[in-house]
C-alpha cells in the first residue's frame, strides 16, 4: 500500500513537470484546442447545413461526437510525450532519481488528463456560441464530461503503449490515427449509423466511441425520441457501456505500458 501512495505522489510530481512544460510552451495546448474547434464550425455551417436530425438541432447532436472525437485525438499526446522524453534521454534522467518506476506513466496521463480538461472547457464555451445547450440536470451534465475523462483517461494508457513501443515522435501521430481515423468516423459522431451498409453499421453499432458518443448525449439531454438510438445493447445502454469499454481498456492496456516500459528503457 506504501508502494502505491508512493508511486501516486511520485506521479504527481512527474505530471507537474510535464505542465510547467505546457506552460512554458502554450502551443502546444493552443493548437491542441484549435482543431476540435474548426471540426465544430466545419460541422455546424458547412456539413451541418446539409444534414437532417428528426428532432433536434445538428449541432446539439454533433457536440458530444465532437468531444468524443477530441479526446480520443488528445490520448495521442501521451504515446508522444513518452518517445519524445525517450529520445531525449529524460526517462534515463528519471530512473537515476529514487522515484516509483510507473510514476513516468503515472505523471504522463495524469497530466494529460488535465489538458483534456482544459480542451473540453474550450470545446464547450464554443459549443454554446454556435448553439449548443445542455437540457438535463447539473448532476446529468456532470456525469456526461467525467464520462469522456474518464474513458480519454483510459485511452491514454493504450498510446501509453504505442509511443514506448516506437523509436520516434513522429512515428505516433502515423501509428495511431491508423486506429483512431476508423474508430471516430465509422460511428455515430456526426451522423446516425441507421444508413450504413451492413458490416459498416454493425461495427459502428459496437465501437465504443458510439457507445461514449451516445452517452454524452444522453447526459447533456441532447437526444430526441424522434431518433431514437439502434436496438443494441451497447447504445441502449450507452453509459454502462461506456464505463465497462473504459474499465477494459484500463484493465488491458495498464499491464501492456508498463511492461512495454520496462522493455523500452531496457533497449
Amino acid at each position: 500500500m506504501n508502494g502505491f501512495v508512493e508511486a501516486l505522489a511520485d506521479g504527481a510530481v512527474v505530471a507537474k513537470r510535464n505542465l510547467i512544460k505546457v506552460k512554458r510552451v502554450p502551443d502546444l495546448i493552443v493548437f491542441s484546442t484549435l482543431s476540435p474547434i474548426m471540426f465544430v464550425l466545419l460541422f455546424a455551417y458547412v456539413f451541418g447545413s446539409a444534414i437532417e436530425i428528426p428532432g433536434i438541432n445538428y449541432r446539439e447532436f454533433l457536440m458530444a461526437g465532437i468531444f468524443a472525437q477530441t479526446v480520443l485525438f488528445g490520448a495521442t499526446i501521451t504515446g508522444t510525450g513518452l518517445a519524445e522524453d525517450m529520445q531525449k534521454g529524460i526517462i534515463d534522467r528519471f530512473r537515476s532519481l529514487p522515484i516509483a518506476r510507473s510514476a513516468v506513466l503515472i505523471g504522463r496521463t495524469t497530466s494529460d488528463l488535465v489538458n483534456n480538461v482544459i480542451v473540453i472547457v474550450v470545446m464547450s464555451v464554443t459549443g454554446y456560441i454556435v448553439g449548443w445547450r445542455i437540457h438535463s440536470s447539473v448532476l446529468e451534465a456532470l456525469a456526461g464530461f467525467g464520462l469522456l475523462l474518464l474513458f480519454a483517461y483510459a485511452v491514454s494508457w493504450g498510446m501509453a503503449v504505442v509511443g514506448l513501443a516506437v523509436r520516434s515522435p513522429e512515428v505516433v501521430n502515423n501509428a495511431s490515427f491508423i486506429v483512431i481515423f476508423p474508430l471516430t468516423f465509422i460511428a455515430n459522431t456526426f451522423v446516425g449509423t441507421t444508413n450504413l451498409p451492413g458490416p459498416l453499421k454493425a461495427f459502428a453499432e459496437w465501437n465504443p466511441i458510439s457507445a461514449v458518443t451516445q452517452a454524452a448525449r444522453e447526459l447533456f439531454g441532447n437526444t430526441s425520441p424522434q431518433f431514437p438510438p439502434p436496438d443494441v445493447w451497447p447504445l441502449r445502454h450507452s453509459v454502462l457501456a461506456s464505463l465497462l469499454w473504459s474499465v477494459v481498456i484500463l484493465a488491458v492496456f495498464i499491464p501492456l505500458a508498463i511492461r512495454q516500459y520496462r522493455k523500452a528503457v531496457a533497449r
